[in-house]
Order: structure tokens, then sequence, then C-alpha cells
């Protein structure tokens, strides 16, 4: 059963609290259980910060509590404070992935920086992708990560998500896509040339709320031209 731990305390250092946490963050990683922070000043009380910390389990979330790195993190997060911190402790007992969210936070997960995310949390283990410049369709987490590795080895890009639609189990998602090209992408060399693409991509969700299928769509012909591909045909 997933845990929610909320930490609530009073401040006037907020950034040096958020210092604080960027340096729990670096000296646990690989270590720390929980999946998700959210931290959040009270619009009424800027003094008044609430961090909502998600685990996927009260034993994860123990563990987490044990680790060496925690404990100093917590001591300095008291010497901050106006007050003692208060905890409270929530069994989730109903968790629901809105789409357009979900959508949006698989464009953010695409741009991440560093090593691409597992995306378990996201795309369902079986799903497919159908992408018009792939002859066979990519079926499989895995499959599905290696293409977007491939992507991302040939460009540091990024999306702007212009519109979502959703109805039902399906989303539909409007973007622009921009990048600079700096490795090999289909047997073109880098070019260093920046590049945007427009397109769209629709989502199925299965039983589960994960992302069970995508539909992409997008200007390949531009892309494509904008590298330079074209021109010997041209000639």
């Amino acid at each position: 059963m997933t845990f929610v731990q909320l930490i609530e305390c009073r401040t006037s250092r907020l950034d040096e609290m958020n210092r604080l946490m960027d340096d729990w963050v670096q000296r646990t990683k690989g270590k720390r259980t929980a999946t998700h922070a959210v931290v959040g000043t009270d619009r009424s009380d800027a003094s008044h910060v609430v961090e909502v910390l998600e685990f996927p389990s009260y034993e994860d979330a123990m563990r987490n509590s044990n680790l060496p790195e925690t404990d100093r993190v917590f001591r300095g997060l008291v010497a901050l404070c106006d007050e003692m911190p208060t905890f409270t402790d929530l069994d989730v007992v109903r968790d629901e992935s809105l789409p357009e969210g979900m959508v949006r936070g698989f464009f953010e997960a695409l741009c991440a920086e560093g090593e691409l995310p597992p995306f378990n949390d996201l795309l369902d283990e079986d799903v497919h992708s159908h992408d018009p410049m792939n002859p066979q369709d990519t079926i499989g987490l895995d499959s599905v990560r290696a293409e977007f590795r491939m992507w991302r080895g040939a460009f540091d890009f990024a999306f702007t998500v212009e519109d979502v639609l959703s109805q039902g189990d399906r989303s539909c998602a409007r973007w622009t896509w921009y990048a600079a090209h700096q490795g090999d992408f289909l047997g073109i060399a880098p070019t260093g040339n920046q590049v945007t693409m427009t397109g769209m991509t629709l989502f199925r969700f299965g039983d589960n709320g994960k992302i069970a299928e995508l539909w992409w769509q997008h200007d390949q012909l531009g892309l494509m031209q904008q590298l330079g591909a074209l021109d010997a045909m041209e000639q």
C-alpha cells in the first residue's frame, strides 16, 4: 500500500532549507526509497512550509528514515525551523492519476537530465509505440526505452506541450519539439543544427492507469530538411 508522509514546519530560511534538501538528495542517490517529493508554502503564511513525501509502502518509508543521511538532514531541518516540525503518516486508500498530468509527466520525463528514467510508473510493461519513422511497431517497455535513448543520443531536446485533450481512456497531446543535433541520427552525422518539429501523440491508457499505447505523428520531412538530408536529393 502506498504511504505518504506530510512534514510541516515554520521557517523564514526557505533557501537554506532547499540547499539542505538538495544535499540530502545528492548524498542518498541510489539509497533513498521516496518516489515523489513536493514542497509548498502556505499562500496565506509563507513561513508555513509543507513537504509531501510518497513511498511505495510504510516499510520503505521506515528504511528511508533509518538512513544516516536522513538523520543528518532532520537535525539540519530542526535547526532551520522556528519550532519542532510535525509529521503526519498517511496510508493511501485512493490514488488516481489524471490523464493530462500523466501525459505532461511523460514529456517531462523524456527531457529529464541525466540517465533516462525507467518509465515503469508511466508506461505499461507491454506498451506499444507506433511511429511512422519505424517500419515496425515498437513493443515492450525495454524496446520503447531503447528508442527513447536513440533520440536522446542524437539530440539535446525539449518539448513544449501546447494542448492536451482527453476522453475516456485516450488523450491527445499537440506539441512542439526544440532540439540541437549532437549525435548520429539515422546515419546523419551530427550537424550542430538547431531544429524544431511539431507533432501530436495519441495515448491510450490501460486498466492499470498506465500508458498502454502511443501513436506519433510529426513533421519528419521538415526535420530531415533542417538536418540537410534532402540537399543531396535536390541536387
